[in-house]
């Protein structure tokens, strides 16, 4: 892509956003992998969210852009999780909520109020969801054993 210099303000927000990209995108198409098990799925849906994100990247000065990714990235996850349920990897036994509650509690590390409140869930709903998919992975990797 290229930078557009509308008077001297476009240059300055898309270099700030290519430095963000350049830093986070990584560990966000991760996140995204993880949710979908899939690494092409993982590819579209993380444009999406960075798409969202550069959309909003005047709005977001003062906020952290990785949050924002990522809910975009869970969000638009959400929408579509039906279709990644399955997948391939360490999480294709879980259903597409509880993929989006572990990677963002153990993974990420989200506080469960935050995620709950993210995922528009009450927070005991998050904990069950937690406990439910680690359970499945525990049993998962003592059937392996």
């Amino acid at each position: 892509m290229r930078a557009v210099d509308h008077g001297g303000q476009g240059a300055v927000p898309y270099a700030e956003f290519e430095a963000f990209v350049a830093g986070a995108a990584g560990r966000l198409l991760y996140v995204a992998v993880l949710l979908t098990g899939e690494p092409e799925s993982a590819r579209r849906l993380l444009a999406g969210a960075l798409a969202r994100t550069y959309a909003n990247w005047r709005r977001l000065r003062g906020d952290d852009p990785y949050d924002f990714t990522r809910q975009e990235l869970c969000a638009a996850f959400a929408r579509t999780g039906w279709r990644h349920h399955g997948g391939t990897g360490v999480l294709a036994r879980l259903g597409p909520q509880e993929r989006l509650v572990l990677v963002l509690r153990i993974y990420e590390g989200v506080a469960e109020e935050v995620t709950a409140a993210q995922l528009g869930l009450s927070a005991e709903r998050v904990r069950v969801l937690c406990n439910r998919a680690v359970a499945v992975l525990r049993s998962s990797r003592e059937a392996a054993a």
